[in-house]
């Protein structure tokens, strides 16, 4: 038995953002460009319900616009990055896993055309599930599974997409098992 398992066997490591798989570049924003105020995980914490849902709302809203105009997918791509900064912190995973915020991010992965936000929006969700310790009943994980394993399917021959689409897909399985 002791040859069998090893310590290491035992010991989870993440599968996003694990330098092992895939070196991952620091996500970095622009709070000047960003359409809201860029507060702290600290200062969110702190917020009341009512302006944390003003704030959550305003993120929706900014991620649910159109791309169409001059400067929206980069300004978008930037709101995704703060939200990547903000997820790695267990409590601001909780309460974003659980939000409407969720289903946006998956209506994103479906509906935007670029590839940056694409893979971006699907490290967010990779993210979440990485660092959330409570899944809710109502948290819509087999759509975000069924639209990653799609996504997969669909650019099987583009390895560089599955690097981004895969590490989410997986912490999203481990978070389920």
């Amino acid at each position: 038995k002791e040859l069998i398992y090893t310590e290491s066997d035992l010991t989870v490591t993440p599968i996003i953002d694990n330098p092992k798989i895939m070196k991952q570049v620091p996500v970095r924003f622009d709070p000047k460009t960003l359409h809201i105020p860029a507060h702290s995980v600290a200062k969110l914490s702190s917020m009341e319900d009512v302006d944390w849902k003003s704030f959550l709302k305003r993120v929706c809203s900014l991620l649910d616009s159109s791309e169409k105009i001059t400067g929206a997918a980069r300004s978008k791509l930037n709101l995704v990055y703060y939200l990547c900064t903000l997820v790695v912190h267990k409590e601001m995973a909780n309460r974003l896993i659980g939000s409407e915020l969720f289903p946006i991010l998956i209506q994103q992965l479906r509906a935007t055309s670029n590839w940056d936000i694409r893979a971006n929006v699907a490290r967010v969700i990779g993210l979440l599930a990485l660092h959330t310790s409570e899944l809710g009943e109502n948290v819509p994980v087999c759509e975000a599974i069924t639209l990653l394993t799609e996504l997969i399917r669909e650019n099987f021959r583009n390895s560089k997409l599955k690097q981004y689409f895969l590490p989410a897909l997986g912490e999203l399985l481990y978070l389920i098992a």
